[in-house]
C-alpha cells in the first residue's frame, strides 16, 4: 500500500521540490514505505490566504487523495511565513485546512521566513554542489534572515546564480536532513509528516 501525500505550495520551484523533500523525509521515517507524492498544487500565497481559497485548494488535494489507489493518504500545505508570525498564522491556517479536509489528515507548515532558509541551515552539506562555493559559510540563525534567497546567492561561486525552478529540487535532494532540522520550521515539517503518517504506515522510529 502506497499512501498519497497531496501537497499545496505557493511557488513554482516548490511544486516539484516539496514532493522530493517529502519522499526523502518519509523514507527516513519508514524506509519500507513509499509515499506517492505527485507535483504539488500551486496557489500564490496572497490568493491562498484569502478566505475560501485555502479551503478550495485543500478540497482539491483531498479529492486527489480519495481518488488515488486505495484512497489512503494526507494533505500537506507548505508556504513561506515571510513577515508573518508562523506561531500565529500557522494554527489559523491549520484550523481552516482541517475544516475543509474532512476525514483526510492534513498538516500545515510555514517555512521561516523562506523555504531557502532550510538550505542555509544545511549549508555544510551543500558546499561544492549546484554552484555553491566549497568554502561557503556556515549560517548562524538562518531563520532570522529576511531575504534567504539573496543570502543563498551570496554563497555561490562567481557566475553562478540560484533559480527556484531549476535548483530547489536538486538542493532538497542533496541537503543533509539532520542538519536542516536545526531550523525549527524544518523540524516542524519533519514532525508534521511523522504525525500525518501515524495511523497510516509510519512508525515512531524517526523521532529524535
Amino acid at each position: 500500500m502506497s499512501p498519497m501525500l497531496s501537497c499545496i505550495v505557493e511557488g513554482h520551484g516548490e511544486r516539484h521540490a516539496l514532493p522530493v523533500l517529502a519522499r526523502r523525509v518519509g523514507e527516513a521515517l519508514q524506509p519500507a514505505v513509499y509515499w506517492d507524492v505527485p507535483p504539488a498544487i500551486r496557489v500564490p500565497r496572497s490568493k491562498l490566504l484569502r478566505q475560501g481559497e485555502l479551503e478550495r485548494s485543500v478540497r482539491l488535494a483531498r479529492a486527489n487523495v480519495v481518488s488515488s489507489g486505495d484512497g489512503t493518504g494526507a494533505v500537506l500545505v507548505v508556504i513561506d511565513a515571510d513577515d508573518d508570525c508562523a506561531a500565529l498564522l500557522g494554527p489559523e491556517l491549520l484550523q481552516r485546512a482541517v475544516s475543509a479536509a474532512g476525514e483526510v489528515p492534513v498538516g500545515v507548515v510555514l517555512a521561516v521566513a523562506e523555504f531557502e532558509a532550510w538550505f542555509l541551515a544545511a549549508m555544510p552539506s551543500l558546499r561544492g554542489r549546484r554552484g555553491i562555493r566549497p568554502d561557503a559559510d556556515t549560517v548562524a540563525a538562518p531563520e532570522s534572515i529576511r531575504g534567504a534567497k539573496e543570502a543563498l546567492r551570496r554563497q555561490m561561486l562567481p557566475g553562478c546564480s540560484y533559480s527556484e525552478t531549476t535548483d530547489q529540487s536538486a538542493l532538497v535532494a542533496l541537503m543533509d536532513l539532520d542538519a536542516a532540522r536545526s531550523a525549527d520550521s524544518f523540524d516542524k515539517l519533519w514532525r508534521v509528516l511523522q504525525d500525518l503518517g501515524k495511523g497510516l504506515l509510519f512508525n515512531d522510529s524517526g523521532e529524535r
